[in-house]
C-alpha cells in the first residue's frame, strides 16, 4: 500500500488507494491548519454527584443515563443536550445552572452559605447584602 498525499481545495487527504481517503487538515492559503476538538466548558458535574454522596451508578440511574456517559461528562470527554442537563440536576435536586457554575464543595462560596441558612436567615442574608452593595431600596445606585 502506497501513500500519497493529494492536497484539494479545503483538506489535505491521504490517499491509499482502493477509494480509501483519510482527511488530515485544513488548508488555508497554501497553509495547513490542523483540526483540533474545541476545550469543553468545565462543569461540576462531579462535585455535585459526591456533594449529594452518589456514586457514578446511583445518578446514571436516577437520570435515565448508561454510567459511561456519566463519566465521560465528569471528565469533560462528552458534551451535554439541554435534556440530559435537566435530567442530572433533578436527579442532583440543583437547577442546572448550578451544575455548570457552582462548585458545592466551596464552604466559602456565598452559595454555600446559603443553602444552609433557614428562611429567617436567608431574609437577614438578602438584607445585609443590600447594606453593602449600596441597594437598600431608598436611595438604590
Amino acid at each position: 500500500m502506497s501513500r500519497q498525499a493529494v492536497f484539494q481545495r479545503d483538506y489535505v487527504v491521504l490517499s491509499r488507494g482502493a477509494g480509501e481517503n483519510i482527511s488530515m487538515a485544513r488548508t488555508t492559503k497554501n497553509r495547513v491548519v490542523p483540526r483540533f476538538k474545541p476545550q469543553r466548558r468545565r462543569i461540576f458535574l462531579k462535585e455535585w454527584r459526591k456533594y449529594r454522596g452518589m456514586t457514578q451508578e446511583q445518578l446514571a440511574e436516577a437520570a435515565g443515563m448508561v454510567v459511561s456517559n456519566v463519566a465521560q461528562l465528569e471528565q469533560g470527554r462528552q458534551g451535554y443536550s439541554d435534556k440530559g442537563l435537566e435530567a442530572l440536576a433533578d436527579a442532583l435536586r440543583c437547577t442546572p445552572g448550578q451544575i455548570l457554575m457552582v462548585d458545592p464543595t466551596r464552604d466559602e462560596a456565598i452559595w454555600s452559605i446559603w443553602e444552609t441558612a433557614n428562611q429567617g436567615d436567608r431574609q437577614k442574608i438578602v438584607e445585609t447584602a443590600k447594606i453593602i452593595t449600596g441597594k437598600t431600596g431608598t436611595n438604590d445606585r
